[in-house]
């Protein structure tokens, strides 16, 4: 039974039809995509979990939604929003 559920899950994922949670966190500026599961219910239990390790490792302003996706990475980290959310001034100013 377990093998069926696996190759159902995985056939689900191909076309793009499986369950993902997606996290946000706002500190550091991160998505990161947990799954695939074969149904909504169970990725939706399985949300808290990944929370409160997300939680444990520092992370801040958490946010989750579990969605039907085929994410292309499993963590995405925005280092643009962390650098213009830092308001860093250029190296070279062009002034001379």
């Amino acid at each position: 039974m377990k093998a069926l559920k696996e190759l159902l899950i995985n056939l689900f994922n191909f076309v793009g039809l499986a369950w993902w949670v997606e996290i946000a966190t706002d500190s550091p500026r991160c998505t990161y995509y947990f799954g695939p599961f074969l149904t909504q219910q169970e990725a939706e239990t399985a949300t808290q979990g990944y929370m409160e390790d997300l939680q444990h490792e520092g992370a801040q302003g958490i946010s989750s939604s579990v969605k039907r996706c085929k994410p292309n990475n499993l963590t995405v980290y925005d280092e643009l929003e962390d650098l213009v959310g830092r308001r860093s001034s250029p190296v070279f100013s062009g002034q001379i």
